[in-house]
């Protein structure tokens, strides 16, 4: 007799916890949504001097994040209905979740080493069809207009990979501290700013960073709702054989 009592005090505790685990668990959902997006969107816009498995990270926390608010849906039902079989559910769902996370978290981390070489060679490639493209035009005058920065590794850049007249490289180059771009720019110039590689690099790796930290830190809370749906489920299959 004290020992159901025990089991059943037991149960109810974990299912209250199994509520706030997932109100923490819509929580990270909205999270993974914001961050996401957010990244995503930064990403997007200088897309062209990144690898396509930088937007794949992001993309990977926005379906997690959509995927969370169907996943709760179980884990409520479950705890409320005191059901065996939609908590087995919610815990088998929330594993791939943890996968999931788990894989995004190290993906960032591994984006993030990677990104020296890739941001490198994009540039470069890049800057050979400024004059070519609208598209990379615009790309390159926004990063160096974003980032105060001038060229790959300095201004020269322009001359010996994009092929452009040493009197006449790209006027985002030489934009003063009013924000005036000059109708001319040469690398001369009383204004001419620093590379671009070494502040995207470092912009890009702590996004990067962002990513994987959030991705593990959540990943961390899917595994103590693990270990609770678990117990629950334990609980409630217990005391279906016991009557």
């Amino acid at each position: 007799m004290v020992t159901t009592m025990k089991l059943s005090l037991g149960s109810r505790c974990v299912k209250y916890l199994m509520f706030i685990f997932n109100l923490l668990f819509v929580i990270t959902g909205i999270i993974l949504l914001s961050i996401g997006i957010g990244i995503h969107g930064v990403y997007h816009s200088y897309q062209h001097f990144l690898d396509n498995k930088f937007l794949s990270v992001p993309s990977l926390l926005i379906a997690i994040g959509a995927i969370i608010f169907f996943i709760a849906f179980f884990g409520c039902c479950g705890a409320v209905r005191e059901s065996y079989c939609m908590i087995v559910t919610f815990t088998s769902l929330l594993v791939v979740v943890f996968i999931l996370e788990f894989s995004g978290g190290i993906s960032g981390y591994v984006l993030r080493a990677r990104a020296s070489s890739i941001i490198q060679n994009k540039m470069r490639d890049s800057m050979q069809m400024y004059k070519n493209s609208s598209e990379v035009l615009t790309v390159w005058d926004n990063l160096q207009r974003d980032f105060d920065c001038c060229g790959t590794r300095n201004a020269s850049d322009w001359v010996t990979i994009g092929h452009m007249d040493a009197n006449d490289i790209p006027a985002s180059c030489c934009i003063d501290g009013t924000g005036v771009e000059p109708k001319n720019c040469s690398l001369t110039s009383a204004v001419v700013h620093q590379g671009c590689y070494n502040k995207f690099l470092s912009f890009v790796k702590s996004h990067a960073m962002q990513l994987g930290g959030v991705g593990l830190g959540i990943a961390f809370v899917q595994a103590m709702g693990i270990c609770f749906s678990v117990f629950l489920a334990r609980s409630i299959r217990n005391s279906y054989e016991s009557v």
